[in-house]
């Protein structure tokens, strides 16, 4: 019979208790990532995205604390970079039809609403991305929502603008073509009318299109800014 000597059963038992405390550290990192990954998130959104895990389940709330995380480490990024994670993350979401998804013939979904049901037709898209735009500083004025005629589906379709400078030609933001590219290169794209939080413009075939008065005159973005309202409350 073989003697183990007490060192080396010393030895053994605290590579166990070694090991146990890393096992309990990556259990412990899996289960509550929120303490490291979402440090910088506001109590506000934390507890929205507890809300949403609730009614849409976890998945959902990782999401939307994605977006969080997005926003609060793009602050300091050059606008390219803004727009370029922007758009590339909200096109990982699925594209659903307003009947299917909300059995409604026209709903415009909050970026909340879009994320938690991780779907929604080309207004969602075009309004999330517009918002985030927004809270990273990105000026109203450089932005629009414009809801064009998609001539290769023969429907409409609604993308986000983007102009460095008031006579400058955009930058389109998409869901169906995901790359970005200058107004000038989608000639796929009939612009019909555009907005922003303030004014809305009717198109024409030159230039940046006709003023005829404020956004407010399109119910479906007034509805859509009375529940975002009830977020920042």
């Amino acid at each position: 019979m073989q003697f183990v000597s007490f060192v080396t059963i010393h030895s053994v038992i605290k590579n166990i208790k070694v090991r146990k405390r890393l096992i309990c550290l990556a259990v412990a990192f899996c289960v509550v990532p929120q303490l490291w990954l979402y440090a910088d998130i506001s109590n506000k959104y934390f507890a929205v995205a507890q809300k949403v895990g609730q009614q849409y389940g976890k998945n959902a709330q990782k999401r939307v604390l994605a977006w969080r995380t997005l926003v609060d480490e793009s602050q300091n990024l050059s606008i390219v970079d803004k727009l370029t994670k922007v758009n590339n993350f909200f096109n990982q979401l699925d594209f659903v039809s307003d009947i299917a998804h909300w059995g409604k013939e026209d709903y415009w979904a909050t970026p909340i609403e879009f994320l938690a049901t991780r779907g929604g037709d080309c207004e969602d898209f075009t309004i999330a991305k517009y918002f985030t735009l927004r809270e990273l500083g990105v000026p109203d004025k450089q932005l629009r929502l414009v809801y064009v005629k998609a001539l290769r589906l023969n429907q409409h379709h609604m993308v986000l603008a983007y102009y460095h400078k008031p006579t400058s030609i955009p930058v389109i933001l998409d869901n169906l073509d995901k790359e970005m590219k200058p107004a000038s290169q989608r000639n796929d794209l009939l612009p019909i009318y555009s907005f922003n939080a303030k004014n809305l413009w009717l198109s024409k075939e030159k230039g940046r299109g006709q003023l005829v008065g404020g956004s407010s005159r399109l119910s479906l973005w007034t509805d859509l800014n009375n529940r975002l309202a009830t977020y920042n409350n």
